[in-house]
């Protein structure tokens, strides 16, 4: 994706940050939910009924990506509908660099109020070169951080496997976390870190309560992505474990990129996987 360059604004102090949400369903278990990337061919033929499948899977949440910024308001209430009907909530939203910027971030904000999102996540800021240029990925997270904090709506980012590279000696995904402050989420996907040779626990422990969503997708070096949940290299137990201790995650998401299965017995195996590895 093309990366719009902004100039870096100073971030919020740790000490001046706001408080940390309560955790959705703080008395209940941290529900599960899906990325609805993972079954997008079935999401692109019939959005309703690949929702409503997925709902009678037992997901308790959807997250939406980048197409759904192209709905109408109308159509972004017959979406919500839906969800009410069914019983499943839509926390967050995968979100194209537009939806970011200064003149695309109003539309996502209608939408994502609609729907009930908490937050709009930056799915990626695209090949960014230098330092300097995921400096100023931090600083325009953090205009609109600012811009969406009086909403009660917050900023994310959505890493893979660029932001745990090395650059110049730093991984940009340690720029991203230094220039935002502490209520921009920091959206784990455990599998393009793992890919990329960085320990997810690690991560999540040395950023405390910034982890408030976690991609579930497992990886190994032998069949990469093509594994379902559970049956890859990433090591869960430990992952939760930080998660909920230390990461202030709010919900999981498992992600899919494709399996010997078609996508929807694909995500309702990892489901099942997911419920023996959190049992």
């Amino acid at each position: 994706m093309e990366h719009d360059s902004v100039s870096r604004r100073s971030f919020l102090a740790l000490s001046g940050a706001l408080p940390l949400a309560a955790s959705i369903g703080s008395d209940k278990q941290i529900p599960v939910g899906l990325e609805l990337y993972s079954v997008r061919d079935d999401l692109a033929k019939d959005l309703f009924g690949t929702v409503r499948a997925v709902a009678k899977m037992g997901y308790q949440v959807v997250e939406f990506y980048a197409p759904y910024y192209d709905w109408t308001p109308a159509y972004a209430k017959e979406v919500r509908k839906l969800l009410d009907d069914l019983g499943v909530r839509c926390n967050s939203t995968h979100n194209g660099s537009v939806a970011l910027t200064a003149a695309g971030l109003p539309k996502a904000i209608e939408l994502n109020q609609i729907l009930g999102a908490k937050f709009i996540v930056w799915a990626s800021a695209g090949e960014v070169a230098s330092l300097d240029g995921w400096k100023a990925v931090a600083g325009q997270l953090t205009e609109a951080a600012e811009t969406l904090r009086p909403l009660e709506l917050r900023a994310g980012y959505h890493n893979h496997q660029l932001e745990f590279t090395p650059l110049n000696g730093k991984r940009p995904l340690e720029t991203i976390a230094a220039g935002t402050p502490q209520d921009v989420m920091l959206q784990l996907d455990v599998g393009t870190c793992i890919e990329a040779g960085s320990d997810p626990v690690a991560w999540i422990e040395a950023n405390p309560g910034r982890i408030h969503s976690i991609h579930c997708k497992d990886w190994t070096r032998a069949r990469g992505y093509q594994v379902l949940l559970g049956e890859g290299d990433a090591p869960w137990a430990a992952i939760f474990k930080a998660a909920e201790s230390a990461g202030g995650v709010e919900y999981y998401l498992i992600e899919q990129e494709g399996s010997q299965f078609s996508a929807l017995e694909t995500v309702e195996r990892c489901l099942a996987n997911w419920k023996k590895l959190k049992a």
